[in-house]
């Protein structure tokens, strides 16, 4: 069924295919630039143009130009390949006959150039200052400033502003607009009887009043701060982010005006006597992805997240393409290479611990005051118990690690074989080395006799060695190795036990070749090679004089073999006992105790009281308790910390952006052609302080211009994410800065700057657009009428869920898991441990926004509808218009449960106009009597076909009754129209 509006998809397909900017423009803007943008920039402009020509300023560009004579004018010599120079765009295709014929004709007519398209100093650059308000002719028309500036371009145009929409439409409008859900049919028909002056202003009051509000806006931030639940990457890990999301909503509630708004999220926690709540706002940073994969170099990994945090603030603040300075000085923009890194200086003083993959930075626990009573208590009395693990028994430890060397006898092997094709070579010291083949499977083979009568352990070393890779001990690129399974013959081996620099066996159904030892060497300290031992326990002493041993190696990664190993034996009662220890530590035991360093001494007796079995029962007595704490289940979430110590953090350049090549060192500092920062260390808080300053340029008009675009469906800026010269010219460039001036006037508030917006004629127009306005303004640009576009992915979801009287009211808390299609899940490391469980009760049924986010498996249909997987700052997403959408919004589980959900509504709460009332839950206005015919005629179609196919019906409705199965198709049908799921 079809509605009499036009299809969102034919809006779409006609604003992508029609010109940007139907207005009137100078030959310069429509001929001249755009070819010298494409053609031209590529190699001309920005700090390092080729041959030093550049293009894209007016004072380099009239090096090469000549105006008022373009037979004279070296542009045209090498753009005509005249002579005898290569022609240009060297390595591109040659100018058309007309592009050249236009370069020309405007040369020769003096070359004009107009200010605003000068280059030398780019309108976004220059800090704006609050514009008179234009002259109009209907002046009646306007309602506040905004109207002037709209009507004063549109009778510019010779166009007239369109009528203002119904009051079913407005709203709805504002609804959506505002808090982000349709209007009930009982509040539309509240507003529509209102008859009172200020009926409207009281209707938009009232929204922005609504907790509903802030869950709305927060959409858009979250997006620009890259909000998820998980770490990113292959792994993609949960993380507990939430209430940073809830920070967000509760922050706009509040109307925390906006340069508090940006300066708690980017340096919260180092404001003075800094809470909780503005630690909290730091997530806003802490929101980049961070990669905990074996083999991440950590220190890597942290610059990745600092290079994340800084063009992350320059694009959601500054509209800036800062981040193609990584490697060069940018093309087209004034940042400089030194100026991106000064930039990223700002986030390299975090205070983090390096001793994990990745860099460990704060995390902070927010309990209730329950929990946090309860907590405390615990705490205290684990304290309490650990002041009990006494150091009376450590020397005597010690020795016995050292008595325990000694129990233990190497064997010799007669005989060492490889099944895979490798050579195993037994040096003096009793060890065996692998070499030549490197198999990705091998079985190795060594027969020894037994120097003990009894033996009751085993022990397997793994040695370095300067002929591996990396130095071993095994014979992957990283000298890593991998066992599948090690076997005594005649005996069952029940324990094993390794020491600390070993890794951890790989086992599970999700696991293709379980591993009992996988060594990971990037866990090495200061990438020192170790040895490294595990030691075998049989179910009962081995009494035979002969044994045999199969250490066997199958990976899914493929040649991970053991390098160069020994073997030994032992009769100790206490085999174990042996990698109590590690090899790191193990020559410190024979250094006196009052000859050891502090940092020896401290790790040495953490593994004393980590070992020593005399201090076995207060250790599980601690491990119970923590697990009581761990119980309690207090929330935590990621927050940033400074390395106070240090006034003015650095960075260090980059060549070409490869982490290796490191060049000079920078102090953080902004780039200077934007100002300079306030008085004072510079640091976070002083960058914090002048992003929100009336010195910086750009901030106000970024701001204001991500909420234009979010009610125009486009911004005043249409490319939010680029202010700079390679972005799209303002539609109304005085409107922007007049906004922007107005804003930081009003204190950056926020609220009133929606206010303001709302109640201006230019957003009452009606959407619908007469054929002059599609002739002469068929993208709205100019907004000669009301905006209409589909409403965002959780916006889909939310209408859907109120419509069916699904919708959960609750507000904030850990994300949720509502239905979705089995197998999204199935990642490589997490498919078996960490799956996707649909969340039962209201949870099942909260708004998109709180929908658990997986940025490597985001959540099929929000995806479908163009919402971001979080990995990056994403300014606007995308409008995009398939078949596929049609088919989640008919055929997915929780559309469909909706549907089935809305049905029942309707037959409970309709009355006798329960057509009506559908159409009203699905469009909030009443159906035309055409509409309501159409509707008629397909509920009777479908009420027939089920009352003969009782089977179906029972499957639609879940119980076998042919008009509720009707109902629920009739319901689905309506949830799907094109006037349901768009904004007018």
């Amino acid at each position: 069924m079809k509605s009499a509006i036009l299809p969102i998809a034919a809006f779409f397909l006609l604003s992508a295919t029609l010109p940007s900017q139907p207005r009137a423009k100078s030959d310069f803007e429509t001929q001249i630039l755009p070819t010298l943008k494409n053609s031209c920039y590529p190699c001309h402009s920005g700090n390092r143009p080729v041959g030093g020509l550049r293009l894209d300023a007016r004072s380099f560009a009239m090096r090469a130009i000549t105006p008022g004579n373009a037979k004279d004018s070296r542009l045209i010599h090498r753009i005509e390949g005249q002579d005898n120079e290569p022609q240009m765009p060297f390595g591109m295709p040659p100018l058309t006959v007309d592009q050249v014929t236009a370069i020309k004709t405007w040369i020769d007519r003096g070359a004009q150039w107009p200010d605003s398209q000068a280059g030398d100093e780019h309108w976004s650059y220059i800090k704006p200052i609050k514009p008179a308000l234009p002259t109009v002719h209907d002046e009646k028309w306007a309602r506040n400033p905004i109207d002037r500036f709209i009507l004063a371009r549109l009778e510019k145009e010779g166009l007239h502003p369109s009528p203002e929409a119904t009051k079913e439409t407005l709203i709805r409008r504002l609804s959506l607009d505002l808090i982000g859900l349709p209007p009930t049919p009982q509040e539309v028909a509240a507003f529509v009887a209102d008859t009172k002056p200020d009926a409207y202003e009281r209707i938009v009051d009232k929204l922005l009043a609504s907790p509903r509000y802030g869950e709305r806006w927060a959409r858009l931030w979250l997006d620009l701060g890259r909000y998820a639940d998980s770490n990113g990457y292959e792994k993609d890990e949960r993380r507990s982010m939430w209430p940073y999301r809830d920070w967000v909503i509760n922050a706009l509630n509040a109307n925390m005006h906006f340069d508090q708004f940006a300066i708690q999220q980017v340096a919260g926690d180092m404001l003075p006597n800094a809470t909780d709540t503005q630690k909290i706002a730091t997530g806003f940073l802490r929101n980049s992805m961070f990669n905990n994969e074996g083999g991440v170099d950590p220190e890597e990994n942290n610059w990745n997240i600092q290079l994340d945090r800084a063009t992350t603030v320059s694009t959601t603040f500054l509209g800036a393409t800062i981040g193609c300075a990584e490697c060069h000085d940018h093309k087209f923009d004034p940042y400089t290479q030194k100026q991106f890194y000064s930039m990223v200086a700002f986030f390299n003083n975090a205070d983090f611990t390096r001793s994990s993959t990745p860099f460990t930075e704060p995390t902070l626990d927010l309990p209730a005051p329950d929990q946090a009573t309860k907590r405390d208590a615990l705490n205290a009395e684990i304290k309490t118990w650990q002041s009990k693990l006494s150091d009376e028994y450590q020397q005597t430890w010690e020795q016995s690690i050292l008595d325990a060397e000694k129990t233990w006898q190497p064997l010799h092997p007669d005989r060492a074989a490889s099944t895979g094709g490798s050579t195993l070579t037994i040096n003096p010291d009793n060890s065996i080395l692998a070499s030549a083949t490197n198999p990705e499977a091998d079985t190795y083979t060594i027969e020894a006799k037994l120097p003990l009568r009894e033996v009751t352990g085993i022990r397997l070393e793994a040695l370095p060695d300067s002929s591996l890779p990396k130095g071993g001990p095994g014979r992957d690129y990283y000298g890593n190795f991998m066992l599948r399974d090690v076997k005594i013959e005649g005996a069952t081996i029940t324990e094993t036990a390794m020491d600390d620099n070993s890794g951890t066996g790989q086992q599970g159904p999700g696991i293709k070749y379980p591993q009992v030892w996988v060594v990971d060497v990037s866990k090495e300290e200061n990438n020192q090679r170790q040895p490294r031992q595990m030691v075998m326990v049989p179910a009962s002493p081995i009494k035979s004089s002969q044994i045999r041993i199969t250490i066997q190696q199958t990976t899914e990664g493929g040649h991970q073999g053991l390098g160069r190993f020994r073997l030994s034996v032992t009769d100790s009662p206490t085999p174990k006992r042996i990698v109590e220890v590690t090899a790191v530590l193990r020559p410190v035991l024979i250094i006196p105790a009052d000859k050891r360093t502090k940092q020896q001494a401290t790790q040495l007796n953490a593994r004393y009281r980590n070992q020593a079995v005399q201090l076995a029962p207060i250790r599980n007595t601690i491990k119970q308790l923590q697990a009581q704490v761990q119980a309690l289940g207090i929330p935590t979430t990621l927050v940033m910390s400074e390395n106070n110590s240090v006034t003015q953090p650095n960075a260090t350049i980059r060549i070409r952006g490869s982490f290796t090549s490191k060049s000079e060192d920078v102090k953080a500092d902004i780039p200077s052609f934007l100002g300079t920062l306030p008085d004072g260390p510079k640091n976070r808080l002083a960058l914090a302080n002048w992003l929100i300053s009336r010195d910086n340029p750009l901030t106000a008009r970024v701001a204001v211009n991500h909420i234009w675009e979010t009610y125009f469906g486009r911004g005043i800026v249409e490319t939010s994410e680029d202010f700079g010269t390679q972005g799209s010219r303002p539609s109304h460039p005085e409107l922007l800065d007049w906004l922007a001036t107005e804003f930081m006037d009003s204190n950056w508030d926020m609220k009133a700057m929606h206010r303001l917006i709302v109640t201006s004629a230019t957003y009452r127009q009606t959407s619908k657009a007469t054929p002059e306005l599609i002739e002469k303004d068929p993208a709205n640009i100019l907004l000669s009428r009301g905006a209409r576009f589909r409403v965002e992915a959780e916006t889909i979801r939310d209408i859907t869920l109120s419509a069916s009287g699904l919708l959960s009211p609750k507000i904030g808390g850990p994300s949720v898991f509502p239905y979705q299609p089995n197998g999204v899940w199935e990642l490589p490391y997490e498919k078996d441990s960490d799956t996707w469980v649909t969340s039962s009760g209201e949870d099942r049924y909260r708004r998109g926004l709180y929908t658990f986010i997986r940025r490597a498996a985001p959540y099929p249909s929000m995806t479908v509808f163009d919402a971001t997987s979080r990995e990056y700052c994403t300014p606007r997403r995308n409008h995009t218009d398939t078949p596929l959408q049609a088919l989640t919004t008919l055929n997915d589980q929780s559309f469909f449960e909706a549907a089935q959900a809305m049905a029942k509504r309707i037959l409970a709460e309709g009355g006798k106009s329960k057509l009506t009332y559908a159409f009203e839950l699905a469009t909030s206005r009443e159906p035309q009597k055409t509409e309501l015919e159409t509707l008629q005629s397909a509920l009777d179609t479908e009420k027939k076909y089920f009352a003969s196919h009782k089977k179906e019906a029972e499957a639609i409705a879940t119980k076998p009754e042919p008009e509720l199965a009707a109902w629920t198709m009739l319901s689905r049908d309506l949830l799907n129209l094109d006037e349901t799921l768009t904004r007018h």
